[in-house]
């Protein structure tokens, strides 16, 4: 005997994918498909907002003060080094004066002032070490008023801008080049002269003397040259 077929029920008539649909979603997926919006400058609060040209003024402004600050030497440096030099043509007819001492010989130095070579190199020494123009800018031989003048008178000068940086001579080192006449002398009464031209002590003076092997006008006796270094300390 046939048997009538009953058909199939589902327990509910909603479809699948409607019923995933409906579900709510994970905060963690919601999240992933969300986009950042842009950034804007309206989204910034006020006082992070500058006009262009405000800020372009202000990065000009900030790398012209770092490119000063990394230009500009310290003030207060415990100590300076300065380097000097000089040379003088040998003349017949001239003095030859080395450290305002008048030294016997045939020739002496053909310039504006006295020629002095050596105070000369202790000037342009001293004015370096405290960073400061040269000696033929400090007293130019265009200026009259400087002709014939003796040297002692450019050192003092140097040491009075010496003092007024607050610096005193921590110690100084000179060498004298020159073929004639022979140094050894009057080396020590040089170095004498020098120290209490300067306001030191004769034991922080050095003084050497040197030929130049008959080289060149040093050698032939046709000029006369001087190198000095000083250090300045803090006072």
């Amino acid at each position: 005997m046939a048997m009538a077929a009953t058909p199939l029920q589902f327990a509910s008539t909603t479809p699948i994918q409607k019923q995933f649909n409906t579900a709510k979603p994970h905060a963690f997926s919601s999240l992933s498909s969300r986009t950042p919006p842009p950034l804007s400058l309206r989204s910034m609060p006020p006082r992070a907002r500058l006009p262009a040209a405000a800020a372009a003024d202000a990065s000009v402004v900030m790398e012209s003060e770092r490119q000063t600050t990394a230009a500009t030497p310290s003030k207060t440096l415990p100590f300076r080094v300065g380097h000097g030099f000089d040379l003088h043509r040998l003349e017949p007819g001239y003095p030859l004066i080395i450290g305002g001492i008048s030294i016997p010989h045939d020739r002496g130095c053909e310039a504006h002032s006295d020629g002095d070579v050596l105070l000369h190199c202790v000037v342009d020494a001293i004015l370096g070490a405290l960073g400061l123009p040269d000696i033929g800018q400090i007293f130019p031989d265009s200026d009259p008023k400087w002709k014939g003048a003796a040297s002692s008178v450019f050192i003092k000068e140097a040491v009075r801008l010496m003092e007024e940086a607050g610096y005193e001579l921590g110690n100084l080192d000179a060498t004298l080049i020159l073929q004639r006449p022979k140094l050894s002398p009057h080396k020590e009464t040089i170095r004498t002269n020098l120290s209490k031209l300067l306001g030191a002590d004769p034991s922080v003076v050095n003084l050497k003397a040197k030929t130049h092997e008959k080289v060149d006008s040093l050698g032939e006796n046709r000029s006369i040259a001087a190198h000095t270094v000083v250090l300045l300390m803090k006072t």
